[in-house]
C-alpha cells in the first residue's frame, strides 16, 4: 500500500522546507552582521522506489531531502567608518585572525579591529590579528606574527646633513680684515658673545638633534673675503655644548670649522674649502677633496654627547663630482644684493610618542608620531583557500580551515590574487534581504502543500479504515 510512503514523503518536504527556513532565518538574522556571508540552499530527490505497472516497472519518488547548503562569498558593500582601525577587503581573501594563547587562526572577512590594553590589534572577541613586522625600509621582517604595539614612542634620530642655501652680498664689507680666513681668528669662546656683531657680515643658524633627541644650535658666519669674488665661513655652536676633548674652557671652544667660497662672475659657486678645528690647541686641520667623500660634501664633527662625535655634511646646494662643483636645484650663490638666507633644514628629530595609526590599501600600519614622523610597524596579512566552500563555520565571524577547504595561503595584500585592504570601512553583510523575503514566501508555501499531502493522507487512511462498517 503506498499511502504510508506519501506520508513519509509529505515528513521528507517537511522537514527539508523547514531546515530552509531555518537558512533564510539565518540569513536574515544577519543582515546587519558585519563581514557576514549569506547561505544558500538546494533540494535533491530520495532514491526511487520500483512499483509495478501494467506497462512494466516504473519509479515513484520518495520524497525530498536538502542537497547541499553553501555559503555566498560575493562582495558585501562598504561602510565608511571614522576609525582608523575599521578594515574592509576589496576583492578576494580573509584576515587571518589567531585565539591568544593559543596557535589555533581562524579567518574572518570582518574587519572591525581595534587595539586593546596590550597594545594588541584584535577583534571584538580577542582574536589577535596576524602580518608582519616592519623595518624602517617598510620591509618585512621574519614571518607572520601578532601585530602588537610594543612600543609606543619613536627614537630619536641624529642629525647627520645640513643644508643652507643663502645669497652672500657681493658688495658686502670685509669686517674681519687682514686675510681671506680673518673671521674665524675673531672667534673667542670664552667671550660672550663669542663673536662680536660688527666681526661678520651675515649669519645663519640651524637646530640639529643629538642621538639623545636634545637639540643644539649651529651658527654659520660669513664674511666678505680680501678676495672679492669669495666669502670666508665659520661653523660654530654653543661653546658651554662643545664637549669636544680638550675644547672646553678655551678661545675656540665652540668653534667646529672654517672655510672659503669662491664664486665666479655669475655669482656661482667655483670651489669650495674647508678645514677642520683642532679641538686640542684650536689649529685648523685641512680636509680632505670633497670627491673622497661618498656625496662629495664636507663634513664638521661636533660633540654635544661626551665620547659621542656626529659626523655632519654642510651642503651650500653644490657638490664636487671629482672634478668640478656642481650646483643642485638651489645653490648658495654671490648676487649684489643683501644677503639673505633662501633655504635651510636640518635632518633628524627628536623623540616622540604615538599620536595615532593609519593603514594603506596594501596592509601597512603606519606610526604617527608627535616629533612629525611617520614610521611603518606592520603589515597586515590575508589569506586564500582553494575551496572557500569547505570553511567551517566557527561563530563570531569566523571561519576555520578543513582537509575539503585545503590549507591557508597567506601573502600580501594586493598579491597572489589577494584583494586590497580599504581602510576606515567595513564590509557589511551580502544578505540580498528581498531575494531572501521571496524565498520564505516560496517556502511557506511549500511546507503549506507538505502538510496538505499528510492531512490528506491521513482521511484516506481513516477512509479506508472506515471500509469495515
Amino acid at each position: 500500500m503506498s499511502l504510508s510512503s506519501s506520508l513519509f514523503s509529505g515528513i521528507s518536504g517537511l522537514s527539508s522546507l523547514g531546515n530552509a527556513m531555518q537558512i533564510i532565518g539565518d540569513n536574515i538574522a544577519n543582515v546587519n552582521t558585519v563581514g557576514f556571508k549569506s547561505s544558500a540552499f538546494s533540494f535533491q530527490d530520495l532514491l526511487s522506489q520500483s512499483v509495478s505497472t501494467l506497462s512494466g516497472t516504473a519509479q515513484v519518488g520518495r520524497g525530498t531531502a536538502l542537497g547541499d547548503i553553501y555559503a555566498s562569498f560575493a562582495q558585501g558593500s562598504f561602510e565608511s567608518s571614522s576609525n582608523t582601525t575599521d578594515l574592509a577587503i576589496g576583492g578576494d581573501g580573509f584576515f587571518v585572525l589567531k585565539e591568544s594563547g593559543t596557535d589555533n587562526f581562524f579567518y574572518s572577512r570582518a574587519g572591525n579591529f581595534s587595539f586593546d590594553e596590550s597594545g594588541y590589534m584584535s577583534n571584538p572577541e580577542g582574536y589577535v590579528v596576524q602580518g608582519w613586522a616592519l623595518d624602517e625600509n617598510g620591509d618585512d621582517v621574519g614571518s607572520i606574527t601578532d601585530v602588537v604595539l610594543s612600543s609606543f614612542t619613536s627614537a630619536p634620530q641624529e642629525t647627520n646633513n645640513i643644508q643652507t642655501i643663502v645669497n652672500l652680498n657681493a658688495d658686502g664689507d670685509d669686517n674681519s680684515s687682514g686675510s681671506d680666513l680673518a673671521l674665524a681668528t675673531a672667534w673667542d669662546g670664552t667671550a660672550i658673545p663669542p663673536l662680536s656683531e660688527s666681526a661678520y657680515e651675515y649669519q645663519t643658524t640651524l637646530m640639529v638633534y643629538d642621538s639623545l633627541g636634545s637639540t643644539h644650535d649651529v651658527t654659520v658666519y660669513f664674511d666678505k673675503a680680501l678676495t672679492t669674488s669669495a666669502h670666508e665661513f665659520v661653523v660654530t655652536c654653543n661653546p658651554s655644548e662643545d664637549y669636544r676633548t680638550g675644547a672646553a674652557g678655551n678661545a675656540w671652544s665652540g668653534k667646529l670649522a672654517r672655510g672659503l667660497i669662491e664664486f665666479d662672475t655669475s655669482g656661482s659657486i667655483t670651489n669650495i674649502d674647508m678645514w677642520s678645528i683642532n679641538p686640542a690647541d684650536g689649529t685648523s686641520v685641512v680636509l680632505a677633496e670633497a670627491t673622497d667623500l661618498s656625496d662629495g660634501y664636507f663634513t664638521f664633527v661636533p660633540t654635544f654627547i661626551t665620547g659621542n662625535p656626529m659626523a655632519v655634511e654642510l651642503d651650500f646646494g653644490s657638490r664636487y663630482d671629482g672634478l668640478n662643483w656642481v650646483k643642485g636645484s638651489l645653490s648658495t650663490s654671490q648676487y649684489a644684493s643683501a644677503s639673505t638666507t633662501t633655504f635651510q633644514s636640518a635632518n633628524g628629530y627628536g623623540a616622540g610618542d604615538l599620536e595615532g595609526v593609519n593603514v594603506d590599501v596594501d596592509g601597512v600600519i603606519t606610526g604617527s608620531y608627535s616629533n612629525g614622523q611617520l614610521l611603518p610597524l606592520y603589515r597586515v596579512g590575508l589569506a586564500k583557500f582553494q575551496n572557500t566552500q569547505g570553511l567551517f563555520k566557527e561563530g563570531g565571524n569566523l571561519y576555520s580551515e578543513t582537509r575539503e577547504s585545503g590549507s591557508a595561503i597567506t601573502n600580501k595584500p594586493g598579491t597572489n590574487g589577494l584583494g586590497s585592504i580599504a581602510p576606515n570601512a567595513l564590509e557589511q553583510s551580502n544578505v540580498d534581504i528581498a531575494n531572501e523575503l521571496v524565498k520564505m514566501i516560496t517556502t511557506q508555501r511549500g511546507f503549506q502543500a507538505n502538510s496538505k499531502i499528510i492531512t490528506v493522507t491521513d482521511q484516506m487512511l481513516s477512509d479506508l479504515i472506515n471500509i469495515k462498517r
